[in-house]
This record gives C-alpha cells, sequence and structure tokens, in this order.
C-alpha cells in the first residue's frame, strides 16, 4: 500500500504515457504486417457479428446489434423534438438504473468517458477541494493527470494492479488528511477486470462525511449499483459500454444538492456539468451539437437492455461468458492475473505464456483473420493480454475465441499445459 501527496502543478506522461506509446506501436505493427492464415480453416471458424463484422472482445467500443446500428440511420437536427425527446428520455432511464430517484440528476456530455470523468471531476471538486484518489490501474491513474491538469489537489491511495482498494486503509487516510473533500474510485478498473469494494468504500467515505465520484465506465448496467442504498455523489458511466450503445457521449450522474452548489467550479466551458445541466432543465436541449444519431442508436440499446431484463439479465450473460472464457482458456494453459473472487464479468486479463515461441502481435493476427479482436494488456507488473466479456456476444463466441486461440497457439508451437484448478 502507497500513499502519496501531489500538488496541483501539471506532470509529464511517466508510465501511463508509455504504456499508450507502446499499445500504438503495437496497433501499428499488427495492421501493417502480414496476416497468416490458419491452414484448413473451414467458413464456420470465421466468426461475424449481425453485420458481417469481426467481433470486438475489447473494452469498448463493443460489437452491437444490428437493431442498433439501424437505429442510427435517420437524420434530425440539434433543435429537432425527436432529439430533444431522446436526450430527456435517456437522461430519465439511467437514474433509474441505478435507483437514483429524485435525489440525482444526469447529465449528458460528448466525448468517450475520460470526458465525463473530467468534467465530473472539474464540476464538483471546488478550487479549494482534494481528492483522494484509489489507485490500482490505468483509469485511476488517469484521474491524477486529470487533477494535475485542472489545478485540483490530491493525494493517492495506490495498491497493484491485482489488489483491490483497502477500505481500512482509506478510513485511516481520511482521518488523518481532513483537507480531503471528494474520495473518488473506479469500480470496475478496466486496466485488469479487477473489481473494487464499492459498497465498503461507500459506507467508510460516507462516515467521514466526504462525497464520492464513482467511475462505474465498465459496470454501470450490469454490476450492483443502487443509490438509494450506497451515499454517492457522482456515477460516471458511458454509451458504449455495457449498454451495449455506439460511442459518442458519455454521462455523469450527479445528486441533485451537488449540481446545485457547483456552479462556477468548472475550469472548462465545453466540460461545465452545471451550465449543461441548467440548459436541460431550460430547454432539452444541449449547449453545442449532440451526437444526434448516436443518441438515436443508443436509444434502442437501452430498450433491448430493458428487454433482456435489465441490469440481472444483462450480467447473468456476461458473468456466464466469463465462466466459459476463463474455463476454455484455463485448458490452454493460459491463466487469469485477477483472482476469481475479484474478477469482474467485464474483460479478463491473461498472462502471456511463459514460452519464446509466443508471440502476441502474431496471436492477435492470427485471431483477426478468424473474426476475434483482442486487445492488448495495460499492465506495468507483467506481460499480458485482455479479452473482453461485453457486447452482443454470447457463450458461443467465447468458445469460438477459445478454440481459434488454441489453433494459434499450436501454430506457433506453444503447447498446451492446463491451468490446475485451485
Amino acid at each position: 500500500m502507497r500513499v502519496s501527496a501531489h500538488a496541483s502543478e501539471a506532470v509529464g506522461g511517466g508510465t501511463s504515457t508509455t504504456k499508450q506509446v507502446e499499445t500504438c506501436l503495437f496497433f501499428w505493427s499488427a495492421l501493417n504486417s502480414s496476416v497468416p492464415d490458419i491452414q484448413n480453416r473451414s467458413p464456420y471458424e470465421t466468426a461475424r457479428s449481425e453485420t458481417g463484422d469481426p467481433l470486438l472482445l475489447t473494452p469498448g467500443p463493443l460489437t452491437i446489434s444490428a437493431a442498433t446500428k439501424q437505429a442510427m440511420q435517420h437524420d434530425y437536427g440539434s433543435r429537432d423534438d425527436r432529439i430533444i425527446g431522446a436526450t430527456r428520455w435517456i437522461r430519465e432511464q439511467l437514474v433509474d438504473v441505478v435507483h437514483g430517484g429524485d435525489d440525482y440528476q444526469c447529465v449528458l456530455v460528448q466525448g468517450s468517458g475520460t470526458f465525463a470523468v473530467e468534467a465530473t471531476l472539474g464540476t464538483l471538486v471546488p478550487r479549494g477541494g482534494k481528492v483522494l484518489i484509489l489507485v490500482n490501474g490505468e483509469y485511476g491513474r488517469r484521474m491524477t493527470t486529470i487533477c494535475n491538469y485542472q489545478r485540483r489537489a490530491f493525494t493517492t491511495l495506490e495498491t497493484t494492479e491485482s489488489v483491490p482498494a483497502d477500505p481500512i486503509a482509506l478510513d485511516e487516510a481520511l482521518t488523518a488528511d481532513p483537507d480531503v473533500t471528494h474520495v473518488a474510485v473506479v469500480y470496475c478498473e478496466t486496466t485488469t477486470g479487477l473489481l473494487n469494494p464499492l459498497g465498503d468504500v461507500a459506507a467508510v467515505t460516507e462516515a467521514h462525511n466526504r462525497s464520492l465520484i464513482v467511475d462505474a465506465m465498465s459496470a454501470f448496467g450490469v454490476l450492483p449499483l443502487d443509490l438509494s442504498e450506497l451515499r454517492v455523489q457522482a456515477v460516471v458511466g458511458s454509451a458504449n459500454k455495457c449498454l451495449e450503445g455506439p460511442p459518442g457521449f458519455a454521462f455523469s450522474i450527479i445528486r441533485t444538492d451537488a449540481l446545485r452548489a457547483a456552479e462556477g467550479n468548472a475550469p472548462s466551458l465545453s466540460l461545465d456539468l452545471h451550465a449543461q445541466w441548467l440548459g436541460f432543465e431550460r430547454d432539452g436541449q444541449w449547449r453545442f451539437t449532440p451526437p444526434t444519431h448516436v443518441l438515436l442508436g443508443f436509444e434502442h440499446a437501452l430498450r433491448e437492455f430493458h428487454a433482456e431484463g435489465a441490469v440481472e439479465g444483462r450480467g447473468s450473460r456476461y458473468r456466464r461468458n466469463c465462466e466459459v472464457l476463463i474455463e476454455g482458456m484455463g485448458k490452454l494453459g493460459l491463466e487469469p492475473f485477477i483472482e476469481p473472487h475479484l474478477q469482474a464479468p467485464i474483460i479478463v486479463t491473461f498472462r502471456t505464456p511463459d514460452d519464446p515461441a509466443f508471440d502476441f502481435v502474431r496471436l492477435y493476427q492470427l485471431l483477426r483473420s478468424s473474426g476475434y479482436v483482442i486487445y492488448p494488456g495495460k499492465l506495468t507488473e507483467v506481460d499480458t493480454f485482455r479479452i473482453g466479456c461485453i457486447g452482443r456476444l454470447n457463450e458461443d463466441d467465447m468458445r469460438g475465441v477459445v478454440a481459434a486461440t488454441g489453433r494459434a497457439l499450436r501454430s506457433m508451437g506453444v503447447p498446451d499445459r492446463p491451468v490446475l484448478a485451485p
């Protein structure tokens, strides 16, 4: 466990920037190298989505339904009643997903999930505030970078990338530092698929009368999150994660009293959630050009989410995907980085085989040629790669990627070494 305090001056990229550069170089190499075919592959071994695209087993964007894509095939102006109505309905539905009731407001913001995290921190943390950020992966570290850019004071409570946040250490840190006004935590750390103990973190934060901001990007709509039971100031999510919408906007669900008190906090014009909330409340409109086609697609995706059984139904499918994936990869000798009781059913990080014949770029190419797109690891500790369980995917898709991985490993000369059950 490491606790560190930071001044608010901007810093260089460090480890985070290095990993970003490595990831960019990997994709450049993979996409510009020849892609060897797996010999004697039958047509049935090439996976395809409903619209004929490769399956995205990634942390987002995801494979989405053909109907969601079809819903985007319409043109509307920013101020059209259709867009205003869709925006209002989406905002109401997102609050309902987490049982926020009248105590919370949903504010949409153009861009990726990071846009919404940055907007939320900037809007809710006053210039004299201080954030304690729980860090055990890339997305916790990203919040420290945001605070540096925003000139907001912060401190960190760090654990390694396979260890969840420690509520006892949080209690001690808040006791020792009365200047902390906010705690920020990533519910599911997408770097690894690690599940952080949100309930315990919320309880400790509330006991110290501090405010809690939750990055629920990879958890929203699948993992339990009930704002009628947890004292949380804000929950941040994205359209293109477990709700299976297209990328293009994100959202923050914020306590109404906190939003009212946030006027003048934001260091940014376009990321001022208080100002955007006032705009929505006044006339239902976005202050700047909304992603109209994405809104229509996401509206349909939300209807699919409810038809599947909402959090319980979608969570059940994702959990089964995760179980099938881990079991199958274990038979190939591929071991998950995260312990089973800490693994969220979102994305699984696998250790790379300890074999000189293994080449991740080749694995990526071979899987891509079989219709599966996976992701490199983001860890600083060990070499890994990641396979997602979310999106328009099912158990058969998980079995398919396991089979394709087995063929790819054998083509490299990497033998199967089944992982023994604990």
